[in-house]
């Protein structure tokens, strides 16, 4: 890897097949909202030890190529006083970090929201990279209704999805690029799939615009897939197909590789819809993985419960969905796994 240069070097890292990206970038607000559901406090000193929980577990670089962190996470200490980002490096995994300041409303639209965290964001990209971040997200939102999105939104969405992946490659950061359509709402599967090739059109188109390198990028968009509340909800087959018909017609071959964003779907579906695009007779030019947060981490986060003696349980429950997960990455998941024995 000596003539690579640092964008070459993090995406081959994370291009890896079999591996996927954690995220575990959640805010303040949104551990605190899961934890609080499960009885635990919402401290800095609790919020550490359970991202310690899950970077600490025993194998997982496995399957784990690489982990987006909060900011609070990226300057805290593991518990054995290592540095987080450090902590990372030294297990082979690429520490992220989550650079969006979050959503707002776009004025002059319905209930489209726009994504905030421009504002010298080149300067905090050169901090985060000489703290070891090696890669960033930015998170677009695109709700589905009567009325949204407009095509304002996801012009300007696209604008700013595409800015930030400019200056994430001027400060040697690789962009992972977030557009995610939400799963809330009654809207079918064709309207998603709509929905989401207008977005990524949109996409790409802007970051042609900013001279954006795609093979230094990674795309992290939602699959293709009916609304929560819909009354008919595609199967499992059907998402897969609609998802790579949709991605096939809207993402560069040189995008490296895809992780999905699990955006809502129970730890399962988000493994077999995986695993499902993978045993279509399609090509592929692009690594399909995850990078999946709650898909990856709830089982985990449930036998924990805050509790110091639940800690090596909490890990195998983590290992043991990275493992699944990576099975799926490689069409190799089958749902009767579910109930086997696969802790190492």
């Amino acid at each position: 890897m000596a003539n690579l240069n640092p964008l070459d070097i993090t995406i081959q890292q994370l291009s890896q097949k079999g591996k996927g990206i954690l995220a575990a970038d959640e805010s303040g607000a949104t551990v605190g909202k899961r934890f609080a559901a499960l009885g635990i406090e919402s401290t800095e000193e609790t919020r550490r030890a359970w991202r310690n929980l899950l970077i600490t577990t025993p194998g997982i670089n496995e399957f784990i190529a690489g982990v987006i962190l909060f900011d609070e996470t990226l300057h805290q200490n593991a518990l054995d006083g290592t540095p987080f980002p450090k902590k990372l490096e030294q297990l082979g995994i690429v520490p992220g970090i989550k650079v969006d300041q979050g959503l707002t409303i776009l004025p002059n639209t319905p209930d489209d929201q726009i994504t905030q965290g421009l504002d010298k964001l080149g300067e905090r990209l050169a901090d985060y990279f000489s703290k070891g971040a090696r890669f960033a997200k930015w998170r677009a939102v695109y709700s589905i209704s009567d009325h949204t999105p407009s095509q304002l939104a996801i012009d300007t969405n696209a604008e700013v999805l595409a800015r930030y992946a400019a200056l994430c490659q001027q400060n040697k950061i690789v962009p992972i690029v977030e557009p995610e359509v939400l799963l809330d709402g009654e809207h079918s599967i064709d309207q998603c799939a709509v929905v989401s090739e207008n977005v990524l059109h949109a996409v790409f188109h802007a970051l042609h615009h900013h001279h954006v390198k795609l093979e230094h990028m990674i795309l992290k968009p939602s699959m293709v897939i009916s609304g929560k509340s819909c009354k008919q909800r595609a199967n499992i087959d059907t998402v897969a197909k609609m998802t790579v018909t949709i991605l096939r017609r809207t993402v560069p071959a040189a995008v490296p590789t895809i992780n999905f964003l699990s955006g809502g779907q129970t730890p399962e579906e988000a493994t077999a819809h995986l695993n499902a695009m993978h045993t279509l007779n399609v090509t592929l030019p692009w690594n399909l993985s995850y990078s999946y947060a709650r898909a990856l981490q709830d089982y985990a986060m449930k036998t924990w419960a805050g509790k110091s003696a639940n800690i090596h349980a909490a890990q195998e429950a983590f290992y043991r969905r990275a493992r699944l997960n990576s099975l799926a990455a490689r069409g190799e998941y089958n749902a009767t796994m579910e109930k086997e024995n696969l802790v190492a």
